[in-house]
């Protein structure tokens, strides 16, 4: 059991709340799933392979909370509906969604494939558009939820031979922007987290190359790559009660990257 807050203090505790994460076998995913466990949430592991699951399942239970192992593949839409009604049949209801899956294959966009193109906005706007709606419908029903789509730096700052994953990114934060008007009414919050280089298995190749190392740097005020419980702390704060005033916002994680 979480500690709960004092009157005059905000609630950060998601102590008995049913948190869907998306992506969740490893990187930034993996650890909003444990820090979401950690502060009191029962967990739906949205997973492509769930057979390797078993480690981060014990992890999680170890901390007295409940959790679900899905098969997601958010760029087929079956997969979207099955993973949603296997997480309402076990808890009945999911308070928070975590988006977090996203691809990001790079070049320079005279040399940009159809196919890279596609499988960008296939599953970085559309999986991402159709997992919210399907979770959404069902926050409508109850009037509460709350839904926070892990984006990208990548969607506000340029970033060379990444534009096609640039305008992916700065696509979610303006569907979610329309999100959170149209279902303030129905007591959901819709807000997006965007990263700057982050230190994770996917990035830990590039990064540990010095010259791109050193030119990230150069960009990051602050002077350090991300560590992903730089993320996860926004992700649980709005997640909370502490946070229910706010939507349509994108949290920058930049390191002042973006001001610089």
């Amino acid at each position: 059991m979480v500690a709960q807050p004092s009157e005059h203090a905000p609630n950060f505790s998601l102590d008995g709340k049913v948190t869907l994460v998306t992506g969740a076998s490893r990187g930034i995913g993996k650890a909003c799933a444990l820090a979401c466990a950690a502060a009191g949430s029962d967990i739906v592991l949205g997973l492509r392979d769930i057979s390797g699951s078993s480690d981060l399942i014990a992890e999680i239970e170890a901390m007295g909370r409940k959790v679900l192992p899905v098969r997601l593949d958010i760029s087929q839409r079956a997969d979207i509906e099955s993973a949603v009604e296997a997480a309402l049949n076990q808890f009945g209801r999911i308070d928070v969604l975590v988006n977090n899956v996203g691809v990001a294959p790079g070049d320079l966009a005279e040399r940009v494939s159809e196919a890279a193109v596609d499988e960008i906005l296939q599953v970085n706007i559309k999986g991402t558009f159709l997992m919210t709606q399907t979770v959404a419908r069902h926050m409508i029903d109850r009037k509460a939820g709350r839904i926070i789509s892990i984006s990208s730096q990548a969607g506000t700052v340029t970033l060379r031979g990444e534009a096609i994953y640039c305008m992916s990114k700065a696509a979610i934060n303006h569907l979610s922007r329309c999100l959170a008007a149209e279902w303030a009414p129905y007591g959901i919050t819709v807000n997006t987290v965007a990263p700057t280089f982050i230190w994770t298995d996917g990035t830990r190749p590039a990064l540990a190359d010095k010259d791109f190392h050193d030119q990230t740097l150069a960009h990051i005020p602050l002077g350090r790559i991300g560590e992903t419980r730089d993320v996860v702390g926004a992700v649980v704060f709005l997640a909370s009660p502490a946070a229910s005033m706010i939507t349509g916002l994108n949290l920058l994680i930049d390191g002042g990257w973006s001001i610089a």
